[in-house]
């Protein structure tokens, strides 16, 4: 009954999300999976750090196809993204904690700025609107 409730809480939470939260969303799901996968790699257990991983990097692929690339930005964000996919499949290939914890850190960073961003935007929009 909790698990349906908890399933039904994160679909909720996905349809009503803006495109800056699903984004933030993604970060957070990457970082689970790295997380998931240090721990594998921990265990020796190279089953789990393989699906881990591979979700991690679907991710970032899901990242650098949405990416608009028009601008110098986006062009940079494409190359780190591509880094930090090449990273996390040498962790993958080689059981490297070094690649993974790589990749990781600038994932965090990518997902602190994004979180920086969102609500950066949410007091402008919303700050502004209260000073009509």
């Amino acid at each position: 009954m909790a698990t349906n409730m908890q399933a039904a809480y994160k679909q909720n939470a996905m349809n009503t999300a803006s495109p800056g939260e699903l984004t933030l969303m993604l970060y957070n799901g990457c970082l689970k999976f790295l997380k998931q996968a240090k721990q594998a790699i921990e265990a020796n257990d190279i089953q789990g750090r393989s699906v881990a991983m591979t979700k991690a990097q679907n991710i970032i692929r899901e990242l650098m196809v949405t990416l608009k690339t028009d601008s110098e930005v986006g062009e940079n964000m494409m190359r780190m993204y591509d880094f930090i996919l090449s990273r996390m499949i040498d962790a993958n290939v080689q059981n490297d904690v070094k690649a993974l914890e790589e990749a990781e850190q600038l994932v965090i960073e990518f997902r602190d700025t994004w979180k920086q961003v969102i609500q950066l935007d949410r007091q402008q929009r919303h700050g502004a609107g209260g000073q009509a």
